[in-house]
């Protein structure tokens, strides 16, 4: 049975653009409130008062779009992958694309599947674009992501986001896609309920049968149906909850830690959740090289991985200096302390 996904259609990165906000707070600050002493991040950004995953998205759509140069009203979809979106009931797709002109020849909708909301978005934009129902489409990945007031995943629940515009492979993209597979189960290792404002998760689940299993069998079946060893890729991004997860997945796969850390950036911004690899990805493509390879596996709780081979094109070179770098926005940083930190939030706000 065939199971690398790829369409009849070549299809290719038109543009990209990422989005992190400039607060920061360290994780040293957060152990001091809640008497912690060793920590899984650095850092991690923070929303300001007035951002939240929508606005994140547009930043990052925006920027998506000066790298891409078409008129946004070729774009015939745009899909927002967030477990974060600031209305329960109401389409954040539409904000999205109507602040990018892209209305209202437009199909839009919001993803849900944990941290893999956005490839998933990015999955059906590829399916869109691969099968001629449209010549563009953009995916969209960001989170202001949640964790409990003193819960481990306060630590690291960061802020970000990155879009990605689809198209036909042709000169002008700056990369294209040789295939792509999705690997999922029924996991219960992390959820919320309806009205419930923080996330749970079931430990002995994290790790092994749940993130480990899912990247790991992803990469291994997406590289074997493409008939690529690990030798063939020169970088690596997996989704990254924390500093550990992505470079332990990485030694399983007996890949360098050197081709992962370019992408990996859960330690000074926190994990974006749906923007994760997305972001990651982006920082890549800031200073990949024509003929570069991209493997790129992304992991959503509940559970499930998206793993996609990504080649770099000669187009990467004139575009990446059309907007904003990915470390552009991650070196903009001003730090603040808990209770700015904690009214950003609205930690404690009932």
């Amino acid at each position: 049975m065939k199971k690398l996904l790829k369409p009849r259609r070549e299809v290719g990165i038109v543009g990209y653009g990422a989005y992190v906000p400039m607060y920061r707070i360290k994780a040293e600050e957060i152990g001091r409130v809640w008497g912690v002493s060793s920590f899984p991040i650095q850092e991690k950004a923070v929303p300001g008062l007035d951002e939240d995953a929508l606005t994140i998205g547009i930043e990052a759509a925006r920027n998506a779009l000066r790298r891409a140069g078409i008129d946004p009203k070729l774009i015939r979809a745009v899909w927002f992958g967030s477990e974060s979106k600031p209305y329960a009931v109401k389409p954040t797709g539409t904000v999205i694309a109507e602040a990018i002109g892209a209305t209202p020849d437009v199909s839009t909708a919001d993803f849900e599947f944990a941290c893999k909301a956005g490839t998933e978005a990015l999955q059906t934009a590829i399916g869109f674009v691969g099968s001629e129902m449209a010549d563009y489409a953009m995916a969209i990945g960001a989170d202001t992501a949640q964790g409990r007031p003193g819960d481990h995943l306060e630590f690291t629940a960061g802020a970000g986001g990155a879009a990605f515009i689809v198209g036909p492979k042709s000169s002008d993209t700056v990369a294209y896609f040789e295939g792509s597979y999705s690997y999922v189960t029924d996991t219960p290792d992390f959820w919320r309920r309806q009205h419930e404002h923080y996330p749970r998760h079931g430990n002995r689940f994290t790790g092994e049968p749940a993130y480990f299993h899912h990247i790991v069998n992803a990469a291994k079946t997406l590289m074997e149906e493409l008939g690529l060893t690990v030798n063939d890729f020169d970088y690596a991004v997996f989704h990254q909850p924390n500093v550990k997860f992505p470079l332990t997945v990485a030694k399983i796969l007996g890949i360098p830690r050197e081709k992962v850390l370019p992408g990996l950036l859960t330690g000074i911004i926190g994990n974006t959740y749906s923007g994760a690899t997305m972001v990651g990805v982006s920082a890549v493509l800031d200073i990949a090289k024509p003929g570069d390879r991209i493997l790129w596996v992304s992991f959503g709780s509940g559970a499930g991985s998206d793993a996609f081979s990504v080649v770099v094109q000669d187009a990467i070179e004139e575009k990446r200096e059309l907007a904003p770098k990915t470390m552009d926005y991650v070196n903009r940083k001003k730090y603040i302390d808990y209770a700015l930190y904690a009214k950003a939030r609205r930690k404690f706000i009932m």
